[in-house]
């Protein structure tokens, strides 16, 4: 069976137990071990707070209390809904996913599009009835929402108790309590320290098989149309040991799957502590010393080689031919890209103070498509941007036509306050215009992701088993390696098992086919 299969899915199963802990460790300083791959075991699991003898126990202030959690946008809003769940849960609060029961009611927000926000208001209003029910409940805001609006959240929806920004979530028992004594709270103070590297997050509504580790927040690019270096801060990285000791609590529990978080996760830069942008002021050491992206990346694949890695959101200026490699290298790191461009045209990438090039850009993905040939890549696409003319959208659709992309994010440009091109930029192209090209970008993906699907038919592929499809409780779902969507019927297969499906047919979206054996990837868990 084995010598049937792909190369790569043969080199796995060759190599399950020669990788794992043996090999060198890279990164050392004059013989000093600066991060460990085989972390010791923790004494405490994090299930109860350890306390020193002058310390208060927290967890007795909501004794009782249940919190219920509601997140909106990107994957990194989801990942710090964990941590709120982690640091509320040291205080005594318990997590519901009933919201009659809940004493907290938390929305953690985005504030990326307009459309995102008035989701997040029309949510909010329909709380009302469960505040008339539960006179005591208090309802607060949390994420980049909260940031841009600050104090003013309290006088436009008079529901709201408590506003808080993305870095000051630790701040949270202090603000609830200032809340319950009858006090409206907001801490909205970004940092350039805060990572939240030292919570252990709760997983919240798992499948126990995927998770999500944050290891960098906020963002310096300060592309023109994005509110994140507003909402966000500056960026900065979590220590590398503090993210290889949750991947350990992670493969503890029997999860599958990790993907390393970011605002813009390939530039990840760990010299000790602080933002990225004062490197150039670190010490010799500290240079010397740095683990940059590529090295964490071959360190976390290095110590977990039974665990798929994945990493998002990259950005085109940041990720270096180094990151490709270790993708090459190691057979557990999803051969997968999520790679924005927003446009095809230099003019409005320009315009977007995007840092690189259409052919840049090209350039980089000429060299995924050399160093990872069945490397997926998918996109973020922006239509009717400020001064775009048919000829730049035409750019942009060539550009599809050259990536031919696995699959996409589009959206009509959407101006967002307090953003350069808000400030600087007419939103002059028309709405009727901004449809037309955003309907024609969305049929190219479509026939591109369709044409991408149509190569995997006949071929043996392994996918990981996530959830029941959607459409029917007799097959399963899960991706390939490409993030590709794959339903099969269930035979005596189960959610977390590495299957080897033989794909028969396809849509533009989705993978259809019938499971033959365990995949080699499975021989890590089940000997």
């Amino acid at each position: 069976m084995l010598s049937k299969l792909p190369s790569h899915l043969v080199k796995m199963k060759e190599n399950s137990t020669e990788i794992e802990n043996k090999q060198k460790n890279p990164y050392s300083y004059n013989g000093d071990v600066l991060i460990s791959s085989g972390l010791p075991p923790q004494k405490n699991d994090g299930l109860e707070p350890q306390l020193n003898d002058n310390e208060v126990n927290t967890s007795k202030t909501f004794r009782n209390k249940k919190v219920f959690i509601e997140s909106y946008g990107c994957q990194m809003n989801f990942s710090d809904s964990e941590i709120v769940a982690s640091i509320l849960g040291e205080a005594g609060y318990k997590t519901t996913t009933q919201l009659n029961d809940a004493d907290l009611i938390l929305v953690n927000t985005c504030s990326i599009r307009e459309k995102a926000e008035q989701t997040v208001r029309n949510r909010l209003e329909a709380f009302q009835g469960v505040k008339k029910t539960n006179p005591n409940v208090k309802v607060g805001v949390l994420g980049c929402m909260a940031e841009r609006l600050k104090s003013a959240f309290l006088e436009e929806e008079k529901i709201v108790d408590l506003v808080v920004g993305p870095d000051a979530y630790k701040d949270l028992p202090n603000l609830v309590a200032e809340v319950e004594a009858g006090r409206d709270a907001v801490n909205v103070i970004l940092s350039k320290e805060e990572t939240y590297g030292d919570v252990k997050p709760v997983r919240l509504q798992s499948n126990g098989v995927t998770a999500f580790v944050s290891i960098t927040r906020g963002c310096d690019n300060m592309c023109t149309f994005c509110v994140v270096p507003f909402t966000r801060g500056r960026e900065r990285s979590r220590d590398p040991k503090s993210i290889l000791e949750e991947m350990n609590s992670l493969a503890k529990a029997g999860y599958k799957e990790v993907t390393l978080l970011g605002q813009n996760v390939d530039s990840y830069l760990w010299y000790g502590g602080g933002a990225k942008k004062d490197f150039a002021k670190a010490s010799t050491l500290q240079q010397k010393t740095a683990v940059h992206f590529y090295q964490l990346l071959d360190l976390v694949a290095q110590a977990h080689p039974g665990i798929r890695i994945r990493f998002s959101t990259s950005n085109p200026q940041d990720m270096t031919r180094d990151v490709l490699h270790i993708m090459a290298k190691h057979p557990n790191v999803c051969n997968y890209i999520h790679l924005p461009v927003q446009s095809g045209s230099n003019s409005v990438l320009k315009a977007m103070n995007r840092q690189h090039t259409r052919k840049e850009y090209i350039e980089l993905i000429d060299d995924i498509k050399r160093i990872i040939p069945d490397c997926g890549i998918s996109q973020d696409m922006i239509a009717g941007f400020p001064n775009e003319t048919e000829s730049d959208h035409q750019d942009t659709l060539s550009l599809m036509d050259y990536v031919k992309y696995d699959f996409g994010f589009m959206f009509m440009y959407s101006e967002r306050p307090g953003t350069p091109a808000a400030k600087k930029l007419e939103d002059n192209v028309p709405q009727d215009v901004k449809k037309r090209r955003l309907q024609e970008i969305v049929d190219l993906q479509q026939a591109h992701g369709r044409y991408r699907n149509e190569k995997f038919v006949g071929k043996i592929i392994e996918v990981l088993i996530e959830k029941e499809s959607k459409k029917s409780d007799a097959q399963w779902s899960g991706r390939t390696q490409q993030n590709t969507v794959v339903v099969f019927s269930k035979k005596h297969y189960n959610v977390g098992d590495f299957v080897l499906v033989k794909i028969e047919s396809c849509t533009s979206a989705t993978l259809l086919g019938y499971a033959i054996d365990f995949g080699p990837t499975q021989s890590y868990h089940h000997g």
